[in-house]
């Protein structure tokens, strides 16, 4: 799973966004390191939706132009969590050792 891709999961895990929501919530998770491009990331809903990670809960008109609200399905929930635990364990290989130092020096 790509970083990104984890990213809109994980902003997705707290109810429905639209777009632009979830952009702003990425970059507050990831303190920055994750910027998407409005293209960027409705390529990669489009993806997650045929794939039943997430789905379309509502549209609406706002301003003219209609918003979508996308929800994380319990695959995707499962997904986004099994790959938060495979990344914690991958990290306890490295921050679990007491001396880096000796182990990389």
């Amino acid at each position: 799973m790509s970083e990104q891709t984890y990213f809109v999961l994980a902003a997705l895990l707290d109810g429905p966004l639209h777009g632009h929501a979830i952009i702003k919530k990425v970059v507050d998770l990831s303190q920055g390191r994750i910027t998407l491009a409005v293209g960027t990331l409705y390529g990669a809903l489009d993806r997650l939706a045929a794939n039943g990670v997430i789905t379309v809960e509502r549209e609406e008109v706002v301003n003219g132009r209609k918003r979508r609200y996308f929800r994380i399905t319990d695959e995707g929930s499962g997904m986004v969590e099994a790959e938060a635990r495979r990344m914690q364990q991958a990290a306890a290989v490295v921050t679990g050792r007491r001396s880096l130092g000796a182990t990389f020096g």
